[in-house]
């Protein structure tokens, strides 16, 4: 087990970050909107929501659709991720984002939603090494050199040899393409979301490829899960995902105790407030007009595990209906200061509290 107090740093090709905590991609929340919290509250990096290469290759400069290509000078680095079935429709796409500002291209092999399976892609990848691989080969050939490629995957299709092997072949055979990084999340696509993360398989790959850029991801909600994945396992860094959902602070959080200080005080009640108004009026200006309180909706019931009386300001989110409802949420809960709360358990949502 690693005891080093610093913080360490995370390279992903010529990319370097002093934080080895990186927000990840995550389908219908990490938008420009939550990306730019997150780099404002300390994450070095950050990964679009993930999107399907004719859907990038279609897209046009309209407003209701330009939050898709956003990247702002404050963003840098950013990553936008990359799904897709067909490997010829790829490079289009990776050049696209590539053009549109974003510095690092992530291909995904690793979504288990039933739908993506059934249309050949994401997970369903896993099982085929060989389209897997020209997906890979064709995405680095398309960007420039200078722009790394990663991936996500998930440790197999399910626990058999074969999907094993599998793994391993498009793993080896992609640091051979020119990878620059591969994160992993301990789960198989079979798994998809139920039971836990396998860590030690986490720890298996970096005892194999000791000189890669190894990320993992799996069971990580909150600050302590991130740090102690690290140190158990040996990977060079992690992807928050669920456990960044309303809650941009983490990364600060991860910084404090890699460094070997103790996990800071919860933000107070105005503090949570000040980050969720800047958190709505960036939304504000994506989203169609007067629609911003659909996004926020669902980060305001994750944002409100912070708050002293968590329930019953679920409860009134979930009423939300419109911006004017979403901000008087905020004008009952959040006018007085008082101390936050941790999550008691911030591995899943809790119900509301009845009123």
């Amino acid at each position: 087990m690693t005891t080093n107090s610093t913080t360490s740093a995370l390279r992903i090709g010529d990319i370097q970050l002093d934080l080895p905590v990186v927000q990840a991609a995550l389908s219908g929340y990490s938008d420009w909107p939550m990306r730019n919290i997150a780099r404002q509250l300390g994450a070095p990096y950050t990964v679009c929501e993930v999107m399907l290469d004719h859907f990038v290759t279609s897209l046009r400069n309209r407003e209701k659709t330009r939050r898709f290509l956003m990247v702002t000078d404050e963003d840098h680095p950013a990553g936008a991720q990359l799904m897709g079935a067909v490997p010829e429709e790829f490079p289009v796409a990776a050049r696209r984002l590539v053009a549109a500002g974003f510095d690092v291209i992530d291909i995904n092999f690793g979504c288990p939603v039933k739908k993506v399976l059934g249309r050949c892609r994401g997970g369903f990848h896993l099982g085929q090494p060989e389209v897997a691989l020209e997906i890979v080969r064709r995405v680095r050939d398309a960007v420039p050199t200078e722009i790394p490629v990663t991936l996500k995957m998930r440790r197999g299709i399910d626990d058999s040899n074969v999907s094993q092997n599998n793994f391993f072949e498009i793993l080896e055979g992609a640091f051979t393409a020119g990878i620059a990084a591969v994160t992993v999340h301990g789960r198989t696509v079979e798994q998809r979301y139920s039971g836990p993360s396998d860590w030690s398989f986490l720890k298996q790959l970096c005892d194999t490829w000791p000189d890669r850029t190894i990320l993992g991801s799996g069971d990580l909600f909150c600050a302590k899960d991130c740090v102690r994945m690290i140190r158990e396992t040996g990977v060079s860094g992690v992807t928050a995902a669920r456990g960044a959902i309303g809650n941009p602070w983490i990364f600060q959080q991860c910084r404090e105790l890699l460094e070997g200080r103790p996990l800071p005080p919860p933000p107070t009640v105005h503090e949570q407030r000040n980050v969720m108004l800047r958190h709505f009026e960036c939304a504000d200006q994506v989203y169609p007009a007067g629609r911003a309180y659909r996004q926020m909706r669902k980060f305001g019931l994750r944002y409100a595990d912070w708050h002293p009386d968590d329930g019953l300001v679920r409860a009134d989110f979930i009423k939300v209906r419109d911006n004017d409802s979403w901000r008087a949420v905020i004008d009952k809960w959040y006018e007085n200061d008082q101390p936050g709360q941790y999550p008691e358990n911030p591995s899943r949502p809790k119900p509301p509290a009845r009123q």
